[in-house]
């Protein structure tokens, strides 16, 4: 189809002419090499795993993508991004880097970025780096600041664990 333009380039030598067109063509050829390298880059990212509304699960969750929560938990539930439907109901500790609530929550939510819209019930304590709270949201409990939310494990610091004191024998 397309073609490279001889106008510009000198003439055949003597010692080219004298060969054959089909000498040239029995060489080995390599195929062609691409001219890109595949990414490193990771793949495109899944769509959020989605618990309908007639969907009980009792026990916990981890994933490292998005979880949508229509329906009812009994259990803790960690993921990257977290979406509870108006119709949800999550009895447990929620945790994500965003957290999004527009259902019912009764335990603890720990996450980077967290908001209560204003049909979110939510019974226990908000840890976060940054919160929303929109006008009708009922909340119930306490809410801190922390620049790492995710890796607290309590609201107090742990506290060293005391050595029982041995009482002398003899006495």
């Amino acid at each position: 189809m397309f073609s490279k333009s001889k106008i510009n380039e000198p003439g055949p030598k003597a010692d080219d002419a004298a060969r054959p067109a089909a000498a040239e063509q029995k060489k080995p050829t390599m195929p062609p090499q691409p001219d890109y390298k595949p990414s490193s880059s990771p793949k495109a990212k899944p769509p959020a795993s989605v618990l309908s509304s007639d969907l009980h699960v009792v026990g916990n969750m981890k994933t490292t993508g998005d979880i949508q929560v229509e329906g009812t938990v009994e259990g803790d539930i960690r993921a990257h991004l977290l979406t509870i439907g108006e119709t949800a109901t999550i009895k447990g500790e929620c945790v994500a880097d965003d957290v999004v609530v527009n259902g019912r929550i009764v335990g603890r939510v720990r996450g980077l970025k967290v908001r209560l819209t204003a049909t979110a019930r939510v019974e226990g304590d908000i840890i976060h780096k940054t919160i929303a709270i929109e006008s009708g949201a009922h909340f119930e409990g306490s809410v801190q600041r922390q620049d790492d939310p995710l890796n607290a494990k309590g609201k107090a610091p742990a506290q060293p664990q005391q050595q029982p004191q041995q009482r002398p024998t003899g006495q």
